[in-house]
Order: C-alpha cells, then sequence, then structure tokens
C-alpha cells in the first residue's frame, strides 16, 4: 500500500506546476481578460455606494428576512424594478496579491493532499504512469472544477465563467495527474 506521507513530492511539485501553470492562463493567455466587465457608469456607481460604507462581504439585493416577505408586493415590487445582485465588497485599497498568491498555494496543497489520498487508496507503488494519471488527474479535475457551477445554477454567476473554470481544472487536473504519475513511488 501507498501511504500519503510517501507522496509529499507529488503533492508539492504538482502543487508548484498548477501554481505556475494558472499564473500563465490568468496572465499571459487572454483566457480570462473580459471574466468581469465594469459595470455601466462604474464611477458614478463607486460615487453611489460610498457613502454607505458597506463593509467587506457577500451581499443580496434585495434580499428578504424570510419566505412570507418574498411573497409580499413590496419585496416581488423590489425585484422587478432591480436591480437583483449578488454582490461580494472587498477591502478598500490596492489588491494584495502576495496573500492571494499564498491562499491560492496553500488551496492547491490541499488539493494534492486529495488526490494523494484517493491514488493511494486505489494503487499500489509501481503502477504504470497512466494509472497514476488517471486516479490523480481525475480527483483533481473534481477538486478543481465542479465548485463553479453551484454558483452559476444558485447565484446567476455567468455559465462562460464557469464553463472557463471548467476548462482550467481540466489542464489542471492533467498537470496534476502527470506529477502524480511521474513521480509515483516504485515497486
Amino acid at each position: 500500500m501507498v501511504t500519503i506521507t510517501s507522496l509529499w513530492l507529488p503533492i508539492v511539485v504538482s502543487a508548484v506546476a498548477v501554481f505556475l501553470t494558472s499564473s500563465l492562463v490568468h496572465m499571459v493567455l487572454p483566457w480570462h481578460k473580459g471574466d468581469y466587465p465594469p459595470v455601466p457608469n462604474q464611477d458614478r456607481v463607486q460615487e453611489a455606494l460610498r457613502p454607505f460604507a458597506i463593509p467587506p462581504g457577500d451581499y443580496m439585493l434585495p434580499r428578504s428576512f424570510d419566505m412570507k416577505e418574498m411573497e409580499t408586493p413590496e419585496f416581488k415590487e423590489k425585484l422587478a424594478n432591480g436591480p437583483v445582485m449578488t454582490m461580494t465588497v472587498m477591502p478598500n485599497g490596492p489588491f494584495l496579491m502576495g496573500t492571494t498568491f499564498v491562499h491560492w498555494f496553500i488551496f492547491l496543497l490541499a488539493v494534492g493532499v486529495a488526490c494523494a489520498y484517493m491514488a493511494s487508496r486505489a494503487l499500489a507503488p509501481g503502477v504504470e504512469y497512466l494509472e497514476a494519471f488517471r486516479f490523480a488527474g481525475t480527483t483533481a479535475f473534481l477538486c478543481y472544477g465542479m465548485g463553479a457551477w453551484p454558483l452559476t445554477i444558485w447565484y446567476k454567476r455567468g455559465a462562460g465563467l464557469a464553463l472557463k473554470g471548467t476548462f482550467d481544472a481540466l489542464l489542471y487536473g492533467a498537470v496534476t495527474g502527470g506529477v502524480f504519475g511521474w513521480l509515483w513511488p516504485v515497486a
């Protein structure tokens, strides 16, 4: 049997490889450049919202407090008049990519551990490259790709974002599978 601790190298190397791949996808290729277009009249929208000093967090507008309120004519009018939205408010100031990259890398390590667990339960030492690739790659694809769809289904996030995220997940899964296949322990 293969232990998860014996797979520390593919866990770390796959995290680094996916980190580099995702950096290329998001910073070099034009694939995600149009994911979040500006709202119309963004300067006026910012000026209008600024006095509210909305703290960082996730919000829904309009938001009912229970199912009974959703049935009232007043709430239905709010929905009809709009805007209807979910929004994430981030802290004011520049985007600090350092902490985002650290959190992303920790997530990549967690996916690597999930891949190691799944593959180690199914595969023996010394299996062929494609067997390790298949188990680790499929697990990575599922980890990276399936989370975008509930956001599209429940919160009406663009299906294009979910499709691109699924394609990214396929790419990250292939990279992860390749690393696990390459570094799988020998018999």
